[in-house]
């Protein structure tokens, strides 16, 4: 299950191009101007879609971290008790996310701080939840294991899967291949 719609629209357009200008140039390096070349609209035909670029890096953020959230959740109601099965279907979720956004990744990890503080707060929030799901899942696998070393684990394993920014050597499926195997690896080191 990936992260992005089938078809975007034209807001989703933008969004696209702006978190890939924004992770390439970085926020300030981009103006309006191009964000609208970019989707076939002029800068200020934009403003008919976002009050500005402030509010495009918001939903930016806020919008990954609540499609992650939502995911993580569909995923727990499938796996109907399951904790194997669970964590693997949050691993394929992530390690998609991953590869399909990585723009966001780098953006978040550039701009997050230039969210207003009510904005930033909501991504931290969400974020938060996403990490509790995971928890729960690994705490239920690797019961003897305490719950710090299980956070630790779980974002020990978010850190090398959004690590893709900085990947590119491999096709997507080897890439995907590897990260699973890592992924469920350094969960597995758990019990060591």
């Amino acid at each position: 299950m990936s992260t992005r719609a089938a078809t975007p629209n034209r807001r989703e357009q933008i969004l696209r191009e702006a978190a890939r200008l924004f992770a390439e140039r970085g926020f300030h390096g981009v103006g309006v101007d191009e964000i609208g070349a970019a989707v076939g609209i002029s800068g200020p035909g934009l403003y008919r879609h976002f009050a500005g670029k402030d509010a495009m890096l918001a939903e930016l953020l806020v919008g990954i971290s609540e499609r992650l959230l939502t995911g993580g959740r569909r995923r727990v109601e499938e796996a109907a008790g399951d904790p194997r099965a669970l964590l693997a279907s949050l691993v394929e979720g992530h390690i998609d996310f991953a590869l399909d956004d990585r723009a966001l990744i780098t953006l978040h990890d550039r701009e997050l701080d230039r969210l207003r503080d009510e904005d930033r707060k909501l991504v931290r929030q969400l974020q938060r939840q996403y990490v509790e799901l995971w928890v729960a899942v690994v705490r239920e696998l690797h019961p003897d294991v305490g719950e710090a070393e299980v956070r630790v684990a779980v974002h020990a394993v978010f850190g090398l899967l959004n690590s893709t920014p900085h990947l590119g050597a491999l096709s997507r499926e080897a890439t995907e291949s590897l990260l699973r195997r890592l992924a469920h690896g350094s969960f597995g080191a758990l019990s060591g």
